[in-house]
């Protein structure tokens, strides 16, 4: 049966004995043991009073908690709405209040901020488990027999929904992206099945399990293989080659500038990093040169790349096998049993296939807009086929781009900026970054009479959105392009050769003459 708690196991069942999850340095679970495990979760679940069909949020970073969180979630029969850890409490209690959770299970201080007090006052749901409190939570599940847990699993249906996971869409307003059971299992397995996964391998996941990939080609794929969990809960290059050499891993994918992160740092120098077979990329361009450094300096066997977003997860991947420029300049061929096609009129890729998002949260006229009545779902993004079915993301229709692996939608910067006093008009883009891929830059048209100070205005982004969100540069203009029906053209703003706009220094009467910006 396609459900995760069937998975679960199964899992135990297939591989027993074999390590399937790692407390770095602390504890280790088999997929037996760590069927027994989430299954205490889910009594306590129950205990707590979460019925079948509740939704839960998990607001955590990677750890082994989380994994038994998210699983227990399943096994108890509800439905899981993981939130991005580097929102801020008002970001999070939108998720919690959205998903209509009845539960939330939240990490404590991370990266020195209090998630649960940071939380609007009102905003908790019934339930609340910080993990701080584990053990007396698990406590709870002597309350519950196994058998009736059990029960509730087994009556989880393929079709029954498993996860809501929010991304954002060009407004600027997230959306609720549900998948059913099978969907997200459907993905898993063919991402582990493409990647060759198996009880070998050991895969260090630092890509967040809050996002699609961390979850679903993360966590369910190794679920599903008898691969071993190893989470790391924030990218740090010396722990990160620590967690290589002590754990053997074998499998480590990450956005590009994970690769130039480790290739580029002094703690390299003397590591053993042979265990290293599998690297699979995506979410920015990736040049020929980073590919061929991540074979013969990291020393990965295989180099992939991959397409997909939050209503399909992967919808594309190369093989094994494909030579360095179809990995670099492509995102592979259809995967999961996706169909791909490009669009005549705008070139806008196309996607089709039974993993598809069951559709938007309460939004049927997002998911209509979304997904045609043939199936088809509009990506927004452009690209192009070449004769064996390889996709290149060529531009996107959206305005979203990608900073250190992460979607950030301007819409939604630009209303937090436009909240601010003295300023007029706003327009955010991204621009290249060697690092992060992409970072946004905010031009910013003053009120007469104002000049916001630049800093000032990414710390007042910085209080209010994810650190990635922020502008990382502003720039102060007189103006800014328009068309005919007054829709910004940030086409001008993006291209570097194109004329600067003036920028005139505000004067006694809130104009004076100025030279370029």
């Amino acid at each position: 049966m396609e459900t995760v708690p069937a998975a679960v196991a199964r899992a135990a069942h297939d591989y027993g004995r074999e390590p399937a999850l790692v407390d770095p340095y602390q504890r280790r679970w088999n997929f037996a043991e760590l069927h027994d495990d989430v299954t205490t979760v889910a009594r306590a679940l129950i205990a707590s009073g979460i019925a079948p069909g509740d939704r839960v949020a998990l607001w955590a970073p990677n750890t082994a908690r989380w994994v038994l969180a998210a699983l227990g979630v399943a096994c108890a029969g509800a439905t899981l709405v993981p939130i991005n850890t580097r929102f801020t409490g008002g970001e999070a209690a939108g998720i919690i209040r959205r998903s209509h959770a009845k539960g939330l299970i939240v990490t404590g201080p991370f990266l020195g901020i209090d998630r649960l007090a940071s939380l609007p006052a009102g905003t908790l749901p019934p339930f609340v488990l910080p993990l701080p409190h584990w053990d007396a939570f698990l406590g709870r599940a002597a309350a519950v027999p196994v058998a009736t847990a059990s029960a509730r699993a087994s009556a989880v249906r393929p079709d029954d929904l498993a996860d809501i996971l929010f991304t954002s869409g060009t407004t600027g307003v997230s959306k609720g992206v549900m998948s059913a059971h099978r969907q997200s299992l459907g993905v898993a397995r063919a991402w582990a099945g493409i990647a060759g996964l198996s009880v070998r391998d050991r895969y260090l996941v630092i890509n967040p399990f809050f996002h699609s990939f961390g979850l679903k080609a993360g966590i369910l794929a190794c679920l599903t293989s008898g691969a071993t969990i190893v989470p790391q809960a924030v990218f740090d290059v010396p722990r990160t080659f620590d967690l290589i050499e002590h754990e053997h891993v074998t499998v480590l994918p990450g956005p590009p500038t994970l690769y130039l992160g480790l290739l580029g740092h002094q703690s390299r120098i003397g590591r053993s990093l042979g265990s290293l077979r599998l690297a699979v990329t995506g979410a920015a361009a990736v040049p020929p040169v980073l590919v061929e450094r991540i074979r013969d300096e990291l020393g990965f066997a295989t180099v992939l790349t991959a397409y997909g977003l939050t209503e399909a997860v992967v919808a594309t991947m190369c093989r094994p096998g494909d030579d360095t420029r179809t990995v670099a300049c492509t995102s592979g061929r259809a995967a999961a049993g996706f169909e791909v096609r490009i669009a005549e009129k705008d070139g806008e890729v196309l996607l089709r296939g039974p993993n598809l998002m069951l559709g938007y949260l309460d939004d049927p006229d997002a998911t209509a807009s979304a997904v045609d009545p043939d199936g088809w779902l509009h990506t927004g993004d452009v690209g192009r086929l070449d004769e064996h079915g390889n996709l290149t993301i060529t531009d996107r229709l959206k305005d979203m781009y990608v900073c250190g692996g992460f979607n950030v939608y301007p819409a939604e910067v630009e209303r937090v900026i436009a909240g601010l006093p003295g300023v007029a008009e706003v327009a955010v883009v991204g621009v290249p970054d060697e690092r992060l891929g992409e970072i946004g830059r905010a031009y910013v048209v003053p009120r007469p009479g104002h000049e916001p100070d630049p800093d000032a205005v990414i710390a007042f982004c910085r209080e209010r959105l994810a650190g990635y969100k922020a502008p990382r540069s502003v720039e102060l203009r007189s103006e800014l392009p328009h068309n005919a029906s007054g829709k910004v053209l940030k086409y001008l703003l993006r291209e570097p050769t194109a004329p600067a706009l003036p920028h005139r220094t505000p004067g006694p009467e809130g104009r004076s003459g100025g030279g370029p910006a």
